[in-house]
């Protein structure tokens, strides 16, 4: 991260995602440029808020041309950091465990799948795609030996903080944590919270609202 990527908030950064997915979805249709209003029309977002989101990175923009989709595309990949390889192991060989190692996009993308780890004797010895399935005493060293940057961990909420420490301990630079519970991690370690169930309430919610806006309509 450079001094200037230090200021930018969170908000921003949640959306370049969409701009890389929706940015490459246009490079495969053969789209060469895009002004900030077609792709405000396209994403439903404004286009003051694309050109702001796009300031905070030097603009990538020419006025009376737009932008360039291949190298915006290209850009906000290497400012998402995905000009690189990224290896990670997954703890919990669950279903959600299973179904993210399936997930053939990440590798795509440069995350790459090495190991999975689980303490249930009837998952070990299993494998996803090849990646074996391996008991949780030999994650330590797997970490530590095979330069693992990325833990996704799909554990029930009691045993995910033990876990994390173990994790932080061997070296791990970012956690994708699936478990119903927040990590307390010494600082420098990337945690990014997925909580299903908040997701799914937030659907529920927004679901409540439309049925009664129609109901007084």
């Amino acid at each position: 991260m450079t001094e200037n990527d230090r200021g930018i908030s969170q908000a921003v950064v949640s959306r370049l995602p969409r701009y890389f997915r929706y940015l490459g979805e246009l490079k495969d249709e053969g789209v060469e440029r895009i002004s900030s209003q077609d792709l405000s029309e396209l994403m439903k977002v404004t286009a003051s808020q694309i050109r702001q989101d796009f300031n905070n990175f030097g603009g990538f923009g020419q006025q009376g041309y737009g932008y360039n989709v291949e190298y915006l595309y290209r850009e906000i990949g290497k400012i998402l950091g995905l000009d690189r390889i990224h290896s990670y192991i997954i703890v919990g060989a669950g279903n959600l465990g299973r179904a993210l190692g399936n997930y053939l996009n990440f590798e795509r993308r440069g995350f790459l799948l090495k190991g999975m780890f689980d303490q249930n004797p009837r998952l070990i010895g299993g494998s996803v795609r090849g990646i074996p399935v391996m008991p949780m005493e030999e994650m330590d060293r797997f970490v530590r030996e095979n330069a693992i940057e990325i833990a996704v961990l799909t554990l029930p909420k009691a045993s995910a903080v033990e876990v994390a420490d173990r994790l932080a301990r061997d070296g791990i630079k970012a956690i994708w944590n699936f478990a119903h519970v927040d990590l307390n991690l010494p600082e420098g370690i990337q945690v990014e919270n997925v909580h299903l169930s908040d997701s799914l309430m937030k659907l529920s919610y927004n679901l409540t609202r439309y049925s009664k806006e129609q109901e007084e309509k």
